[in-house]
């Protein structure tokens, strides 16, 4: 970057910021003066604006000074913030140093923990990185080692405390320590490396969250996070005076429910469910925006798909920063039962058969060794077809290095083979098996014909489910004896 910029011109700040605020594909590297804070000369910084393939847009910044030869480098996300926060958590035995060569993309609003230590490094503390998990830890160190000497000046005790920590954070460095590495950022714009992708981690786990009000406060998005729940609340009633509203079938009719909730839903979705039933009624309600914390509208409709069960479709759009939602939820009690979908893909109806995945199933598709952990792309109504170009999406997205100059050429020839064979299966040139597992029940998939007994290729198994699933999905501890007792009393008078 450096050696084909030399003969670029220096521009001023405001200069830059025009520039690079232009979307352009081809951006070219900018350079400015900037102080050194080492010595206090006037160094030269280059900015330039890129996309990172299958991943987002960022800015990188590189700072050198020639007259003490300070150098340093920053990764700033140029895009929009995610729906949601992610946290990755990464588990690291001793005696495997290769491990520590994952890459990581840390935004400025990243804290990175290691539990073992005690040890966190909040998102002041080391601006947007490019790096590695032994490249984060090793740098921490150093910046812990900087005033090591005043340290033991003043405070002795603390000096050989801190230097008894810091080798212990060099052994984890290099291996010769088993930690647990976490990465929560509430932007959702970080990012750890999967060495065995496309297959599981079984050392990575990824969550993602909602944003508490504190964090979106941090991020700039709400002015006071210490605002009461009542002054929310009469917020919420001056900009929506009825807490919900129905709205008839009379006065909203099939053609406007159905646009109302298409609204917020992608044209897939909608169409998808309305090839059962329209919506008799439509429900809004005042909701939170998940992206701004802006007041927003939310849609709500009840209805019943045949084989299946009655699921709630809920979407919400946001007027202030055009941030749009769809859900969709199951109606009525918990299902006793597990239940696990195979379907066998032989001609183009199975790829149109639909396809309601919760958040709660797992995918598998035994002949390309493709296994998705619950949770994995949320919950979606789609079709086969859809479904498959979703996950290639977002394997893609999701490590986004896959296909990056630095990956070793063994790794990009099996991430380039994965995924030529996860295209070939829409070209159905062998018949293959879409299996998706659900503890809760709330998946679906279409029969091909009238009566779902006719249609061979789909088998739906019911199973018990285990005491680690009903663990996971919290109802080892659920309680419901004070609404059954309720309820009881309801039917007795």
């Amino acid at each position: 970057m450096e050696a084909s910029n030399d003969a670029a011109p220096i521009l001023d700040v405001r200069s830059v910021v025009e520039a690079i605020s232009i979307d352009d594909d081809n951006s070219p590297v900018y350079q400015l003066e900037s102080l050194c804070m080492r010595c206090h000369e006037n160094g030269t910084t280059r900015l330039l604006l890129t996309l990172i393939p299958h991943f987002r847009k960022i800015l990188l910044s590189a700072f050198e000074c020639p007259h003490c030869g300070e150098r340093n480098n920053e990764v700033q996300f140029a895009g929009e913030i995610q729906p949601r926060g992610s946290r990755y958590r990464v588990e690291f035995p001793s005696g495997d140093q290769k491990m520590l060569n994952r890459q990581i993309v840390k935004s400025e609003t990243a804290t990175i923990k290691i539990p073992q230590l005690d040890f966190e490094i909040p998102p002041e503390a080391q601006r947007g990185s490019l790096s590695t998990v032994e490249g984060i830890l090793l740098r921490a160190s150093e910046e812990l080692q900087i005033l090591q000497e005043e340290r033991k000046k003043v405070d002795p005790q603390t000096a050989e405390a801190i230097d008894q920590f810091i080798l212990k954070l060099k052994e984890c460095a290099i291996g010769n320590l088993s930690f647990t590495f976490i990465l929560d950022d509430p932007a959702g714009n970080s990012f750890v490396e999967n060495p065995f992708a496309p297959s599981p981690d079984p050392s990575l786990s990824i969550e993602f969250y909602d944003r508490t009000r504190e964090q979106q406060a941090l991020l700039g998005y709400v002015a006071d996070p210490t605002q009461s729940a009542e002054v929310v609340n009469e917020a919420l009633s001056n900009n929506f005076p009825s807490q919900a509203t129905i709205e008839p079938h009379g006065s909203v009719g099939a053609v406007a429910g159905r646009r109302a909730i298409a609204q917020g839903n992608s044209a897939e979705l909608a169409e998808a469910l309305f090839r059962y039933t329209a919506p008799e009624e439509v429900m809004t309600f005042p909701s939170t925006c998940g992206a701004c914390a802006v007041s927003c509208e939310t849609r709500m409709f009840l209805t019943k798909i045949p084989y299946f069960q009655e699921v709630i479709v809920m979407a919400s759009t946001c007027d202030a920063c055009g941030y749009r939602n769809s859900e969709l939820k199951s109606g009525g009690a918990i299902p006793a039962k597990g239940k696990k979908i195979a379907v066998t893909v032989k001609n183009l109806v199975d790829l149109s058969r639909d396809v309601i995945k919760s958040d709660t199933a797992s995918v598998v598709i035994p002949e390309i060794d493709l296994e998705l952990t619950s949770g994995t792309l949320g919950g979606s109504v789609t079709t086969v077809e859809g479904l498959i170009t979703k996950i290639s999406e977002a394997l893609e997205r999701i490590h986004g290095f896959t296909f990056g100059d630095s990956l070793e050429e063994s790794r990009k020839s099996k991430w380039q083979d994965f995924r030529a064979r996860l295209t070939k299966l829409l070209s159905l040139e062998e018949p293959w098996t879409l299996i998706m597992d659900d503890a809760l029940a709330n998946s679906f998939v279409a029969p091909a014909c009238d009566d779902i007994k006719d249609d061979h290729q789909l088998i739906i198994e019911e199973y018990e489910r285990s005491w680690e699933q009903n663990e996971e999905l919290g109802l080892n501890d659920m309680d419901t004896s004070a609404a059954d007792a309720a309820y009881d009393s309801i039917d007795a008078s």
